[in-house]
């Protein structure tokens, strides 16, 4: 077997991780909210980590701390980055984000160019969900 690194099956992505306050909290949240699949688990209790991807779109999820640099909205007093959602059905996605447990910042409207609506989760994460007009 060989250590060498198969460069041809690297693809390049961007993955954001959110550092949350309980992550098998927020992962249960995530997953009734946009239905993602679970890509990887480490199940350790309330300091569960996980790869999640809605439709193709990963991000992961972990336990925030100050110790390691991870800081998670409520240790911060606040987000220090907003996630864009691209959905085909950014209304019934963002009902679905609602229903879930978010918090509406404003309802899915057209702006710009864009049908979006923005939520902030349990866990203190900022959410706009939306399409370009164009897709609608």
């Amino acid at each position: 077997m060989s250590n060498e690194l198969n460069r041809e099956a690297v693809v390049t992505s961007i993955a954001p991780w959110l550092s949350v306050g309980n992550s098998a909290e927020a992962v249960a949240f995530y997953k009734k909210a946009f239905g993602p699949t679970e890509i990887f688990s480490l199940d350790a209790g309330d300091n569960t980590i996980a790869r999640l991807a809605v439709d193709g779109a990963e991000f992961w999820v972990g336990p925030g701390s100050s110790e390691h640099f991870n800081f998670s909205p409520d240790l911060l007093g606040g987000s220090t980055v907003r996630i864009i959602l691209t959905v085909s059905d950014p209304d019934g996605v963002f009902d679905r984000a609602v229903n879930a447990g978010a918090t509406c910042v404003y309802p899915v409207h057209d702006e710009h160019g864009w049908r979006i609506g923005r939520v902030v989760d349990p866990s203190g994460h900022h959410w706009e969900i939306g399409c370009p007009l164009d897709a609608v």
